[in-house]
């Protein structure tokens, strides 16, 4: 009989022991957690764009204070709706007391989250709007109110043009329900205005700043027309940022974001652009925390809660107020 080396059996066992020891540690997530805590899963749509490090730290500040293990996890692509579903039933086959989720597609969502509700976990919609009934498809909606804050969006251009001229729509992603619902915003406003002519209202950026980027130069002969053009989200409007500025656009035209990060902010502090519609991810992260363990200990959750939106010029950064909201 073949009979193992000292020193190989030595090291097999410390193998063994080694890899016991991680499974049972659950890997980073689960050390040191105390399994009697309850866990709220918040899914964003993705993890790339600045917004949602907000909502995480707003989600994780709710976590500490309450007394919950907050689990943040998303795929990397926004546009990637199998992935997102897929990080749901990993994250619900762990055990959570609680989704909370910012669903990529309003419909696609639809039927994985009534599964993950089949099988006893409240489900919490923030930032993006799903199809259904609060309250009975899902607890509630946290967010911000995205056709008034497109309204804001057209508002702050419209008088920034003086009433009159052209201009160009970037959406963001087909499906995206919180950015449908702000371009909706926004064309209403527009629509009913006399001497504003929209060129553009059907062109889709795509899921990153890339991929808006060379859908605004696929624009040029509309945005040369324009007087005036707006974003509907983060990575569309730092893509259409990147494109004005290679073409040398910015000087004339009215440029109005929507979102903030630090390339926003500077390109508003320089004046390439002319104002952003900014939202309150952090309080949006701590209200859906908030919201999840309030159903979670049987109190009522209201169908819909206004984290708010506001339109922030350059004068406007030295207010601390939307310092905070821009951190």
């Amino acid at each position: 009989m073949n009979r193992l080396h000292p020193v190989l059996l030595a090291l097999v066992a410390l193998a063994v022991s080694s890899l016991s020891l991680t499974a049972c540690s659950g890997g980073d997530e689960g050390a040191g957690a105390d399994p009697q805590r309850r866990r709220v899963a918040v899914v964003p749509k993705g993890t790339t764009h600045v917004f949602w490090k907000a909502v995480e730290r707003g989600a994780r500040e709710a976590g500490a204070e309450l007394g919950v293990d907050v689990v943040f996890d998303a795929q990397l692509d926004e546009g990637d709706r199998a992935g997102q579903i897929q990080v749901v039933e990993q994250l619900v086959g762990s055990g959570v007391d609680a989704l909370c989720i910012a669903p990529l597609d309003s419909k696609a969502l639809v039927r994985p989250l009534a599964e993950v509700r089949a099988r006893g976990v409240p489900v919490l919609v923030f930032d993006s709007p799903l199809e259904g009934v609060a309250g009975t498809d899902f607890v509630g909606y946290v967010g911000t109110d995205n056709r008034a804050a497109g309204r804001l969006g057209a508002a702050a251009l419209a008088e920034r043009l003086g009433g009159r001229g052209k201009v160009v729509l970037l959406r963001y992603r087909v499906g995206s329900g919180s950015t449908m619902e702000r371009e909706e915003g926004f064309l209403e406003y527009m629509d009913a205005q006399p001497d504003i002519e929209v060129l553009v209202r059907d062109r889709y950026a795509g899921s990153t700043a890339a991929e808006a980027q060379n859908e605004a130069l696929a624009l040029l002969p509309q945005l040369r027309e324009a007087d005036g053009v707006f974003c509907a989200q983060e990575s569309a409007s730092v893509g259409m940022l990147l494109a004005l500025r290679r073409e040398a656009l910015l000087e004339r035209l009215v440029f109005v974001g929507f979102d903030s990060s630090p390339t926003l902010v500077e390109a508003l502090r320089a004046g390439e652009i002319d104002a952003l519609v900014v939202q309150d991810p952090a309080r949006m992260g701590r209200l859906t925390v908030e919201a999840a363990v309030a159903h979670l200990d049987g109190r009522a959750v209201p169908a819909s809660t206004d984290t708010g939106a506001v339109v922030v010029g350059a004068s406007d950064l030295a207010d601390p107020r939307i310092a905070a909201l821009l951190e």
